[in-house]
């Protein structure tokens, strides 16, 4: 049928092969066209039909998925799942294919495969659906590679300070991010422009348990601020980036003259934990106009009712624009709500968090 989703699977496992095959056959608006045991059978099939999103694994025989992604996107850039189970562990190699090009990670366990890709089918559907609609112009291309030399000044940058010189201090100002689909890429585009003087940032991107810790520390050693996956109790100050872990949810709450963030458990907010809609509703109450909201690439609408009540409360708010955004969910679910007092692109996203630091700072 004309307008459906088509799906090539590559995986060495028949097992994976055929439950999300199986899977999305269900679905009225997708179609598997293809799958194969690796990427040269997968090349073959490619001469014949051309999907509209890959599902690929990373540890395969003859050619590995990384190499197989850089291939694709070099030559036809085509939305890519990855479908790993390097990805359970955060293995580093997880961010190498976000760099090369991968709209998202879905984790793979090693044991109880087909019972996981059960319990996940409606996760992986929805990942198709979302990387049906990504903007793959919209990714980041070389921010700050693996095994990038020294981060390059930007002409517009703030010269930078050192990681430790601000911490000692308190903020009653703080910056909330939230994104999902696009977002590692993203953040770590703001995050490497921004310096060690800025206000304190709390931040939800959805992303599963494990890869938050790995992916904070990443951008830790790549940005002059210092980032770091959030503890319960940990305080929002100047030149420091607090990510939510995957698989918590995380919240502001306000201690005398100080910020800190609240690290719980609790049931799916908007089918995501960590949820943005979570964080953003804690600022709103606790710190209303004292804050900077900004919502960003992800698919679905979870972050657009909080980011209303941030502004309702008195917070700026700004929102990613639909030709830098990878998904324009997130983001365009805020702006009907009309929660949204600036639309802009990436590029200036890292400045516009600069001058409010130079407004605000004390």
């Amino acid at each position: 049928m004309p307008g459906k989703i088509k799906v090539m699977i590559v995986d060495d496992s028949a097992l994976v092969r055929q439950v999300i095959s199986q899977r999305l056959a269900r679905e009225p608006d997708i179609e598997v066209i293809a799958t194969a045991a690796d990427p040269l059978f997968a090349i073959d099939k490619l001469r014949q039909a051309w999907p509209d999103v890959l599902i690929v694994d990373i540890e395969m025989p003859r050619v590995d998925g990384i190499s197989f992604l850089r291939k694709i996107m070099t030559e036809r850039p085509t939305p890519v799942i990855i479908c790993s189970s390097l990805a359970e562990s955060g293995a580093q190699v997880t961010f190498d294919a976000l760099s090369a090009g991968a709209v998202t990670i879905i984790n793979k366990p090693k044991a109880g495969l087909k019972s996981f890709l059960e319990d996940a089918s409606t996760d992986i559907v929805q990942a198709v659906r979302s990387a049906a609609k990504a903007n793959l112009r919209a990714l980041p291309r070389g921010t700050a590679a693996v095994n990038a030399g020294p981060r390059v000044k930007m002409p517009n940058d703030v010269p930078p300070a050192a990681k430790s010189n601000s911490l000692g201090r308190t903020t009653d100002q703080l910056i909330a991010i939230g994104t999902s689909t696009g977002g590692t890429q993203a953040l770590e585009h703001i995050l490497t422009r921004l310096p060690g003087t800025t206000l304190g940032i709390v931040i939800v991107q959805h992303m599963p348990e494990k890869f938050t810790a790995l992916f904070a520390e990443r951008l830790n050693g790549l940005c002059d601020i210092e980032v770091r996956e959030a503890r319960d109790g940990d305080r929002i100050v100047p030149g420091r980036a607090l990510i939510a872990p995957g698989g918590r949810h995380m919240a502001v709450k306000r201690s005398g003259g100080q910020y800190l963030v609240e690290v719980m458990d609790g049931p799916l907010v908007n089918r995501h934990k960590p949820s943005v809609d979570v964080l953003f509703r804690s600022v709103a109450r606790h710190a209303g106009n004292n804050a900077l909201g900004i919502i960003m690439t992800g698919m679905g609408d979870d972050g657009a009712r909080g980011i209303r009540e941030m502004r309702d409360a008195g917070a700026r708010t700004i929102a990613q624009d639909e030709a830098s955004c990878v998904v324009f969910g997130m983001p365009a679910e805020a702006i009907k709500l009309g929660a949204i007092d600036e639309i802009m692109p990436l590029d200036r996203i890292a400045g516009a968090i600069v001058e409010h630091t130079r407004k605000h700072a004390s």
